[in-house]
């Protein structure tokens, strides 16, 4: 698995980590199958209260991971939407600190909750903050763990509904890796206005089973440079995967590498400064027309600098970004192209975790427990909730 022994898995204690990014391809087809089976009870549900409402606000939420979730698809269903229903993501974190910044009284919102664990204490907090504070309050928990505090909360509740993904979702390593992919294709299935079809996910499911059967070999051509620093950059969905990237190298390298994330367009102003000659830059390429000129100004602007090295991952060869980057990383290998960059979210997302894995045990770190002295938890420690008082 990723050219790693199931002994050297079990003895540097990565097994839960490499086994929960190798088996997305499979997870994904469960829970597609899932969804498909419930396709008409929850896409009714949501129709239901746009039906009662002539304006809505959905507010995709969760706490670290489980808000880039949020962040990584509200582009795509804005775009899909074209107004008539107002999404935003909005981490936990952030409304429970200031609930009256993000929850209005009299505007009909339908909150989604993602979690793995389901018992984040800022996550179930959100949810009673909304329940005090919005008149027309709607739920959908997104979560892997049906015993959670979120999906127990709801049972009995009508004006809420709660999307399972499949059992090995539910990631018993630190960082959420197929956890995140599963609750970003359960969301996006639930809300987009697109025809959600077998086609475009079988197509995805199949490149993702390739890739993560030949993924290692750029990653450990990569990891032959030393860095320690790295740069995720993209534009619009991207950049905000980008973010989650970062995250998944953070956590596994116990912050000893540093990793950072940025839009292509916003590195110039200031950001950029971070680069010195142990740093990695990785672009992830848009497949929009308009949108990919930005990634490849960028992409020429890195790609100059003599002390950096840049990987470029892009949906197909490219001899123009293969002439500019030192790794380029194609990944879809089937005849028909990718319709958004949604669906490149999900491919790229996997290299992020899989040079994050193998980074860590490059720098001797356990990953599926990185911070075995506690600094950080696999579910949120030390939060206080403090009652809010109208």
């Amino acid at each position: 698995m990723f050219n790693i022994t199931a002994e050297e898995l079990e003895n540097k204690q990565a097994v839960h980590t490499a086994t929960e990014i190798q088996q997305q391809p499979v997870v994904w087809q469960e829970l597609v199958a899932s969804i498909f089976q419930q396709k008409e009870s929850l896409r009714g549900f949501i129709e239901s209260i746009y039906a009662k409402h002539p304006q809505v606000r959905v507010i995709l939420t969760g706490a670290g991971t489980s808000a880039f979730i949020g962040d990584t698809i509200v582009p795509e269903l804005q775009k899909e939407h074209q107004g008539k229903v107002q999404f935003e993501a909005i981490p936990t974190t952030d409304i429970v600190s200031n609930p009256t910044a993000y929850l209005f009284k009299e505007v009909p919102t339908i909150l989604v909750s993602f979690a793995r664990s389901g018992n984040s204490p800022e996550s179930v907090a959100t949810v009673e903050l909304g329940e005090q504070l919005i008149d027309e309050f709607y739920q959908v928990v997104i979560t892997c763990n049906k015993d959670g505090k979120l999906a127990q909360n709801i049972k009995n509740d009508d004006k809420a509904i709660t999307v399972l993904t499949p059992d090995k979702a539910h990631d018993q390593g630190f960082a959420m890796t197929s956890s995140f992919t599963c609750m970003m294709i359960a969301a996006y299935a639930l809300f987009t206005e697109k025809a959600f079809t077998g086609n475009g996910t079988k197509q995805i499911i199949a490149n993702a089973d390739r890739l993560v059967d030949t993924v290692s070999e750029s990653v450990d051509d990569i990891l032959k440079f030393d860095f320690e620093r790295i740069v995720y950059l993209g534009s619009g969905s991207l950049a905000q995967l980008s973010h989650e990237a970062a995250l998944k190298m953070l956590e596994l390298s116990a912050g000893k590498t540093v990793a950072v994330h940025e839009s292509s367009l916003g590195f110039r102003h200031g950001p950029k400064s971070i680069l010195n000659d142990k740093s990695v830059v990785v672009v992830f390429m848009s497949q929009d027309k308009h949108t990919r000129k930005y990634d490849m100004d960028i992409l020429r602007e890195v790609a100059a600098e003599e002390s950096v090295k840049v990987v470029a991952l892009t949906e197909r060869n490219d001899a123009e970004v293969e002439k500019l980057a030192d790794w380029t990383i194609p990944v879809n290998f089937g005849k028909e192209n990718l319709s958004s960059d949604y669906y490149l979210s999900l491919l790229y997302v996997i290299f992020a975790q899989t040079l994050a894995l193998k980074k860590s045990l490059q720098l001797g770190i356990t990953p599926d427990n990185p911070s075995p002295d506690g600094i950080v938890n696999r579910v949120v420690q030390g939060v206080t909730i403090y009652d809010y008082k109208k």
